[in-house]
């Protein structure tokens, strides 16, 4: 699979460790940056990751930063992206399962190492459940008017 990973400086190492992870496990990963541990905006490379998903040059995104919440925020402003914040495998799971997310979102300085190693492998296993979903799924890309 291509897998887009991004984060801003505190993330940094956890970054590091599952690119190499996901590189081991035979996917194709491009990491978007940083590359040192030089403060950073994470909007930036929120946004850098959902183009990275958006155009299919990815086919799902990994964004992380110190709580995983910005840098989520930043990816969500992106009309296609679906991005769960997670911080166990079960919402790791139930975010493909149920919301078809393309991109989770964790925080460095909450979840460890092998923590985000079994969510990434819960959300990369899982596959859209489809069926009542779907309709669900659609209002999040296209939001009824009021």
């Amino acid at each position: 699979m291509r897998i887009a990973i991004a984060s801003d400086h505190a993330a940094l190492d956890l970054k590091a460790a599952l690119a190499d992870w996901l590189r081991e496990g035979g996917h194709d990963v491009t990491d978007l940056g940083p590359h040192d541990g030089t403060s950073v905006d994470y909007p930036d490379y929120g946004y850098k990751l959902a183009e990275a998903v958006a155009s299919g040059a990815a086919e799902r995104g990994v964004a992380l930063c110190g709580s995983g919440i910005g840098i989520s925020i930043a990816v969500n402003r992106h009309p296609k992206l679906r991005c769960a914040l997670v911080s166990e495998p079960l919402s790791a799971k139930l975010c493909r399962e149920h919301n078809d997310a393309n991109a989770i979102a964790m925080g460095a300085r909450l979840t460890g190492v092998d923590m985000a190693k079994a969510c990434l492998d819960a959300f990369l296993t899982t596959d859209f459940g489809g069926d009542r979903h779907v309709r669900r799924v659609e209002k999040l890309t296209n939001p009824p008017t009021a």
